[in-house]
């Protein structure tokens, strides 16, 4: 230990009312005069990775004589351990404001730099909402704050361990929601990767869980696809006795291939009558954001039944400023509601375990190459399903235009012969 100079308090007085720049105590310790007149601090001279350093250890009288020595011992023992005391100093400093903010943005009702909730908006600002659509991104948010925030919103995104993780995600599955708890994991799990790449977290517990939930229900829309019954169905469309755009929705979800998102978003300005045909903007179909972006728009041809049903049509939801083929029953500006060809199947007597409006789709996938013999390479083509190697849909310049053009007057024609009554002969039969 260095020898001590400073004898105590009467020296330290004397020194304040000399003129000497420092009073030193031995082994690196003083204390310096103010050049400017405040109060007298005390420092530490030390030598860390061969360069010369200097510790503030605050001022005279409030930090005294002895205090100063214990602060220059706490100093001494982390140097010998090889540890930079300024930089302990400096991560204390920091490790005290994140607290102080975290508090005040508590108080405030905010989440805290660190914490997983900060992390996860973030993420869902900087790098979910760019890649998704807005809808897409809107369901990741509110599965965040109805499922993970309340319990691990605040907590340090560094300290969420694999089990934690898991409670909350028992949570849901205990209401039986099992694919919203793989969907919430899924995300946690981006999460906590974007965390790794920021900083502010070393490891994703949410890989761990890969084996730990139950396995999701496979699902698929209900579907129509035996003849008969589609003959029955297709009968009860034609004698809906709704309102008859509801009756022209479901006449077209069966004659053209279309999600029942894009249907019900189809705009005047999209049909060309006298091409018979539909173009809808590559940003409507189901892809990825980039893709919607940088992808070509999806070709419907149209059968005459189709056309038929669409002049009928025009004078009831077109005509200048109108925008939308199937608006909103309140108001043209909106399309018509997600929901209404499946409660007009419900009306007609069709449960959800019979028939959905995506069900449409099934039925023509199926029954178009099991009934009609066609390629199904033409009818995945009219159906938009994208090509799932990168490199495929880059190259992949093969839209069978004709082809899918003949499907499609085909595929109404049997429509139509189902629904009178004709005789149908299944191709593999025949």
């Amino acid at each position: 230990m260095a020898k001590e100079l400073i004898t105590g308090d009467v020296a330290i007085r004397s020194f304040l009312k000399g003129n000497t720049a420092r009073l030193p105590d031995g082994g690196g310790l003083y204390l310096l005069r103010s050049v400017k007149g405040g109060a007298p601090a005390w420092r530490f001279d030390y030598s860390h990775g061969g360069k010369r350093k200097t510790l503030s250890l605050g001022v005279y009288p409030d930090t005294g004589l002895a205090l100063a020595r214990k602060k220059v011992d706490d100093a001494r023992k982390l140097t010998a351990a090889g540890i930079d005391p300024s930089t302990v100093r400096k991560a204390a400093k920091a490790e005290r404001d994140r607290q102080a903010e975290a508090q005040q943005l508590a108080d405030a009702g905010l989440p805290g730099p660190g914490s997983f909730e900060a992390v996860a908006r973030d993420w869902l600002a900087t790098v979910h909402e760019h890649k998704v659509s807005a809808g897409h991104a809107a369901r990741t948010r509110i599965r965040f704050e109805q499922d993970a925030f309340p319990w691990i919103g605040r907590r340090p995104i560094a300290e969420i361990d694999a089990p934690e993780l898991l409670l909350i995600l028992r949570r849901v599955t205990g209401r039986g929601a099992i694919e919203t708890a793989h969907r919430l994991k899924d995300a946690c799990g981006q999460v906590f990767r974007y965390g790794i790449a920021t900083g502010a977290c070393s490891r994703n517990p949410a890989a761990d869980l890969r084996d730990a939930l139950p396995p999701v229900p496979t699902r698929h829309h209900a579907a129509v696809t035996d003849p008969k019954q589609a003959a029955d169905l297709l009968r009860s469309m034609r004698d809906y006795a709704g309102h008859p755009v509801t009756r022209a929705a479901l006449a077209l979800s069966a004659l053209l291939f279309l999600r029942p998102g894009e249907l019900r978003q189809l705009e005047w300005a999209w049909i060309d009558f006298d091409a018979a045909v539909v173009t809808i903007p590559g940003n409507l179909m189901k892809r990825k954001k980039a893709d919607k972006l940088n992808s070509a728009p999806h070709l419907v041809p149209l059968a005459p039944q189709a056309l038929v049903i669409l002049r009928e049509l025009l004078p009831l939801t077109g005509g200048e400023g109108r925008r939308y083929v199937f608006p909103a029953l309140g108001t043209s500006q909106r399309p018509m509601s997600e929901n209404t060809v499946n409660v007009a199947l419900r009306r007609m007597g069709f449960d959800r375990e019979t028939a959905t409006a995506h069900g449409f789709r099934a039925m023509a996938r199926t029954m178009a190459a099991e009934r009609l013999g066609i390629d199904p390479q033409v009818i995945e083509a009219q159906l938009a399903h994208v090509v799932p190697d990168a490199l495929g849909r880059a190259y992949n310049r093969t839209t069978f235009a004709e082809q899918r053009r003949e499907l499609m007057v085909k595929w109404a024609d049997y429509l139509d012969r189902l629904r009178d009554g004709a005789q149908v002969v299944p191709i593999r039969a025949a």
